[in-house]
């Protein structure tokens, strides 16, 4: 990915942050069949040194056998965090010298790193579990893998594979108006706030964050 410094997000504990915030990934890894790519949730933590990511495929999906058979090759995983078109006419700029065209602004992560398949059913219950946990901390009535009976989710771990994903390099981006001065910024992260659409607030906020 073509990560221009002034985009670059090199803070380990952002790129973490982002990756958390987003966790519903693409695993995208190649062989001598050619490209293959699943979108699936995630949970990703530091262990010591190491940038770690957890999931699981259907047992039915190819790609948990292309990757086992490929253990040595490396994979990506993409995070993809808020996006939201920009428009020309919020750059104040714009009204005086025109000088203005559409863009948009993103924040992603590409983790690159080697995938070890799992099958083990303990490994494969302590993930959902605590996958189901991470996606129900909001809630006040919160679900647990133990509110279903034990054999039905013994039946439903048959059916998926696990695997562990050890990063070994991250390019992480977040374009946020850093190429604009602080006036066209603040009109563009103005004007997400008043369309109020999609990612909109979740844009608007980063944009003012690198500036602060």
């Amino acid at each position: 990915m073509f990560v221009p410094e002034q985009y670059r997000i090199s803070e380990p504990a952002e790129v973490l942050s982002l990756m958390r915030a987003n966790p519903f990934a693409a695993l995208i890894s190649h062989d001598s069949d050619g490209l293959i790519a699943t979108h699936l949730p995630t949970v990703t933590r530091r262990e010591g040194e190491l940038l770690v990511v957890e999931f699981h495929l259907a047992r039915s999906n190819p790609h948990w056998k292309r990757l086992a058979a490929n253990s040595d090759a490396e994979a990506m995983l993409i995070f993809s965090g808020p996006e939201a078109y920009i428009r020309p006419g919020w750059y104040p700029s714009k009204a005086e010298a025109g000088k203005a065209v559409p863009t948009w602004n993103y924040a992603i992560v590409h983790a690159y790193g080697r995938a070890e398949v799992i099958e083990d059913g303990a490994w494969l219950l302590r993930h959902v579990t605590e996958l189901s946990a991470q996606q129900e901390s909001p809630y006040e009535m919160q679900w647990k893998t133990s509110d279903a009976p034990a054999q039905f989710i013994a039946a439903l771990i048959r059916g998926i594979v696990g695997v562990r994903f050890t990063v070994s390099r991250v390019d992480a981006k977040a374009k946020m108006g850093q190429n604009r001065d602080t006036r066209d910024a603040i009109g563009a992260a103005d004007g997400l706030v008043a369309r109020g659409q999609g990612a909109d607030l979740a844009v608007s906020a980063m944009m003012r964050s690198v500036r602060s």
